[in-house]
Parts: C-alpha cells; sequence; structure tokens
C-alpha cells in the first residue's frame, strides 16, 4: 500500500524495509530532511569525522557481516570525499550503498553555482561504483533501494550509488515502499560442473585457489577439498575460508614463491572467487600448466588475466556443492589416496599430518603435498615479514580463533599479518587489495566492530596512513568501542622510500615527522599507550580488548620483531 511521504521518509521507510539497521553519515545542509526521518526510525546512525571514514566504516561492516554497508553524505565535496572508499568497495567486490542528495530536479544543465554545485555528481560516482542512479520523483526513491539491494544480491557485489535531488526530499507524494526482492543464486551448468568434477577426481596433484569470492562457500570448499584431497591457498580477502590448522591449508598470499611452485606443479587448478588479479599476484601470472577450471559468478571475471579451460559462472556455494555431488562416491581422487588409507573424514576431523600420510601413489598424499606447501610457504613469510614476527604473534593471541584484524594498506599487514597471521574463518582480515587506500584501517574497525560486537577486532595501521583518517578515533571513542588500534611506526611512508632506494632515485618526501600517537589519542578521548616490544604488547592488546574506549598502542617498527 503507498502512504503520503516526503522523500527523506520513504528513504529511510525503504532502508528499514530492507533491513537497514546502521548507517554511516554525516548531516549537511541538503540533506537535513533525511535526518529528520531517521531520528523518527529505528537506524542506528553513527557519525564519523570524515565521509571518507564512513565509507570505509560501511565497508567494512559489510565485510564482517557479509550484509550491505549503508553511507549517507550530503551533496558536492561530501559525496566526493566518499569517492574512495566506493571505489575500494567496487575494487573488492564489496556491497556498499552510497547515498547523497543531488542539485535541484529541475537545475540548469551547465550549473549556475549553487551551494555544493559538481558539474555531473552523477557521473562522477557512476565512474567508480558499479552504477549510480539519480531519481526523478519520490515514488522512485523506495523503487531505487529496492533495485539497488537487488543489484548487490544478484552476482558479482559492487557499490551503488543513489543521487536524490534536494528537492525531493522534502517533497511529499505518495510512495510505496516494499521488502527485498527475492533474487535467484546462478546456478551452475550441469556440463561443465560435470566436466570439473571429472578432472578434479583424474587429478594426481590439484590445488584450490580461492578469493574473497569463496568466503560463504566455506563449507562447500572445505567438503570438496577433503573429497580430493586438494591442498588450499588464499587470497588476501579469501583468508581464513579454510582455517590455517586444517591439515589441507597451505595459507594465504598468491605471490610467495611457494604458491608458485604448487600451482606450477599441480595438473589440476581450481580457482574459486578470484580474478588471479596482479594485485594479489604481485610479480605476474602464474604458471599454469595443467587444466584451470575457474568458479566466478562474473561472467568477465572468469576470463580475466588467466584463460580456464573449464569456465563455470554462477554462484561458488552451488558450483562447489555440484561439483562434489558429482565426483565418485566414497573415494578421494585418484591421484591423492588410491590405497584407500586417508579418507577425507580422518582430513575433516584434523587427525591427519604430514608425517603420518602414506602416500597415495608416486605423487604423494594430498595432505603431505599440502604439508610441504605450508612448510615453505610458512618460510617465505616469516623471510618477507621478519620485521613484524612479534607483532603478529601477539595479534594471533589476542585476536583467537574468532577475532577479525582490519589492516590498512601498510608494511606490517602486507609483509606481516597477510601470511604469517593464522586466520579461522572467512572475513577474518578486512584489508584493502584491489584500490590499496591508505587509511582504511581503523574506519573498517569500526563498521566491522559494530557489525560483530561479540569478537575481538583490532585495526592494524601504519604511522603515515594512520593519519588520513585519525579523526575517527574520537568516532570510536563516542561509540565506546574497545578497539585497539595499533600504529607501527617506521617514520614515513615506508615502502615507498624502500622503493625509491631500490629504483637508484633520490630518497626525498617520504620521511614524515611522528606525531605523539599517545597523546594524539588521549586528546581524542582514547587511551594511549607505547609498546617497546612483543610482549609489553601483547599485554597491553589484552587491556586494550577489556577496556571502556579505543587504545592506540605506538609500536616503533624496530619493536615489531
Amino acid at each position: 500500500m503507498s502512504a503520503l511521504l516526503t522523500g527523506g521518509e520513504a528513504l529511510v521507510a525503504a532502508l528499514e524495509a530492507h533491513g537497514v539497521s546502521v548507517v554511516f553519515g554525516i548531516p549537511g545542509t541538503h540533506n537535513l530532511p533525511v535526518y529528520a526521518a531517521l531520528a523518527k526510525s529505528g537506524i542506528r546512525h553513527v557519525s564519523p569525522r570524515h565521509e571518507q571514514g564512513a565509507g570505509f566504516a560501511a565497508d567494512g561492516w559489510a565485510r564482517a557481516s557479509g550484509r550491505p554497508g549503508v553511507c549517507i553524505t550530503t551533496t558536492g565535496p561530501a559525496v566526493l570525499n566518499a569517492a574512495t572508499a566506493a571505489a575500494q568497495a567496487y575494487s573488492d567486490s564489496v556491497p556498499l550503498l552510497l547515498i547523497s542528495p543531488g542539485l535541484p530536479l529541475r537545475h540548469p544543465g551547465r550549473g549556475n553555482g549553487y551551494l555544493h554545485e559538481v558539474k555531473d555528481q552523477r557521473a562522477a560516482l557512476n565512474a567508480v561504483t558499479g552504477y549510480s542512479h539519480r531519481v526523478t520523483s519520490v515514488p522512485e526513491i523506495p523503487l531505487a533501494v529496492t533495485q539497488a539491494f537487488a543489484a548487490m544480491a544478484a552476482g558479482r557485489p559492487r557499490p551503488v550509488h543513489l543521487d536524490i535531488p534536494l528537492d525531493l526530499l522534502d517533497e511529499r507524494a505518495a510512495a510505496q515502499v516494499s521488502g527485498p526482492v527475492p533474487v535467484p543464486r546462478a546456478v551452475p551448468g550441469e556440463t561443465e560442473a560435470a566436466a570439473a568434477a571429472r578432472a578434479l577426481a583424474a587429478a594426481r596433484r590439484p590445488v584450490i585457489v580461492a578469493g574473497g569470492g569463496a568466503a560463504a562457500a566455506h563449507a562447500e570448499l572445505r567438503e570438496l577439498a577433503e573429497l580430493v584431497m586438494a591442498p588450499v591457498v588464499t587470497t588476501a580477502n579469501g583468508k581464513g575460508t579454510l582455517p590455517d590448522d586444517h591439515p589441507l591449508a597451505v595459507g594465504a598470499g598468491l605471490h610467495h614463491p611457494a604458491v608458485r611452485r604448487l600451482v606450477a606443479d599441480s595438473d589440476v587448478v581450481l580457482a574459486v572467487g578470484t580474478e588471479l588479479a596482479p594485485s594479489d599476484l604481485w610479480a605476474g601470472p602464474l604458471d599454469i600448466a595443467g587444466t584451470l577450471i575457474r568458479v566466478d559468478v562474473d561472467a568477465a571475471s572468469v576470463v580475466t588475466n588467466a584463460l580456464p579451460d573449464i569456465a563455470i559462472v554462477a554462484d561458488a556455494t552451488l558450483a562447489l556443492g555440484a561439483i562434489c555431488a558429482r565426483l565418485p562416491a566414497g573415494t578421494v581422487s585418484t591421484g591423492t589416496a588410491s590405497t584407500g588409507t586417508v579418507s577425507a573424514s580422518t582430513v575433516s576431523a584434523g587427525t591427519v599430518s604430514a608425517g603420518t600420510v602414506p602416500a597415495g601413489t608416486a605423487d604423494g598424499c594430498g595432505s603431505a603435498r599440502a604439508a610441504a606447501a605450508r612448510t615453505e610457504l610458512a618460510a617465505d613469510a616469516r623471510a618477507e615479514g621478519a620485521k613484524y614476527l612479534g607483532l603478529t604473534a601477539a595479534l594471533d593471541r589476542a585476536l583467537g580463533r574468532d577475532g577479525i584484524l582490519a589492516g590498512d594498506s601498510t608494511k606490517a599487514c602486507y609483509f606481516g599479518a597477510l601470511s604469517n597471521l593464522p586466520a579461522y574463518h572467512p572475513r577474518s582480515l578486512l584489508y584493502p587489495t584491489g584500490l590499496g587506500t591508505l587509511g582504511y584501517g581503523l574506519p573498517a574497525a569500526i563498521g566491522a566492530k559494530l557489525a560483530r560486537p561479540d569478537v575481538p577486532v583490532i585495526a592494524l595501521h601504519g604511522d603515515g596512513g594512520l593519519m588520513f583518517t585519525v579523526a575517527e578515533l574520537i568516532t570510536a571513542a563516542e561509540l565506546g568501542l574497545p578497539l585497539p588500534v595499533v600504529v607501527v611506526d617506521n617514520g614515513g611512508y615506508g615502502e615507498i622510500r624502500d622503493e625509491m632506494a631500490g629504483r637508484g632515485d633520490p630518497v626525498h618526501a617520504v620521511d614524515l615527522r611522528t606525531p605523539d600517537f599517545p597523546l594524539l589519542a588521549r586528546s581524542l578521548s582514547c587511551h594511549g599507550k607505547r609498546a617497546t616490544g612483543p610482549a609489553e604488547l601483547a599485554g597491553l592488546l589484552v587491556q586494550a580488548l577489556a577496556a571502556d574506549r579505543p587504545t592506540l598502542i605506538h609500536l616503533p617498527e624496530e619493536a615489531a620483531g
């Protein structure tokens, strides 16, 4: 049934109808009717100090909860501030709904100097989102919300921007608000699923590469890995899809030489929910000599970066389930346990270890192969992240099996935590992989903690990146979040410093004055501490997770090892 609503009321009613419980945003002159409706709704509003922080917090909410995050800004500079967060969500396939007013419905096409006027706000946001849509009437507002949620649920998740002319927000009209429409998941083709099952059943040395698109399919991925005894490696966004203490888990980080050797030695490679992107590989494409099977919900991505021999364009959960159902009953792949001495159930129970698994063939058992690759990857990771091993050990103890680390694009994360910090569940590492933006960690951690208040959440930053969004410390303080924020200080932009030196270029413009971070934190209503080494850091993390507000912990890089 329709009701007489303002545009602001229609928007908020539509968000409530789609189950939105939290929005992140900042009020402004042009979105006040939205805030008037929010104040009377059951939606919780969180006020970050910058629109980019609001967007990153909504992204963190979405990643941690598995549901779309919502960010509300005002016009012009505000929504452009949030554009970086939208672009980050686009690159990492995060469902993020960004809502802003636009200039009035009948605003002159070439402008007239209106407050917050942008030449073409919708086009600017359309360039960094799945799509940007400008509504033209109050009744269209709830429809546009429904369409946005449907788009984010269908296929590959991408952010959506809704541009609502500001004069419509106060205009009153009959509008019909409805809940979400059912969106069927993409079903795998019978021919392709059967072909993948045959290839995996015949494989002597299979391997699975799992990306962020496999997160919701973690149970099916584990079942398939155990059935064919395939080692599993993951991307940054796929980290934890198979628990790191599972006998078939190799670890995270596709760039390691150990992963390259494992993939090159495999006769079947199953890539699930990953672009096999340069931002994950770092040093060029993998050498895939065997049969490549790719499972992806995005028809374009399934052929990008590596052409598959078997392409399955489908929901990962349904695709992996279909492959499992078509494998020979009661057996594991012929190349991994032909003697019948190893079963999927023993792997699942965690009773198989590298030292006790008999070889099924000349190529050896899959769990022994995984153990060997895991040892090699661990050596690569420890060498690469030697400066941060004490840090990652302290984080591991504090996070336990259920925790979430929100990492920034910092050396302590991509050299340290990515491959050296164990993970036991999907979405346990929130990391800005594709766009690689700075300032992501702290606001993403705020969003994650609000989405998952029952688990430990820690933010990990470098000193340079933290300053991009340091104002969000007071946002976390207002929320009373027991959020540790670890700042590993190398006196500036350490990675760029190293790259300049590596090129033989003059090293300049990368050394930054270090603020008194603990004092800065205390001025923003947080606790501020210094750690002189991993042991002290471990104790401070325990205290911070039980505190009444966030705790910034300053750790010099030389003390992180």
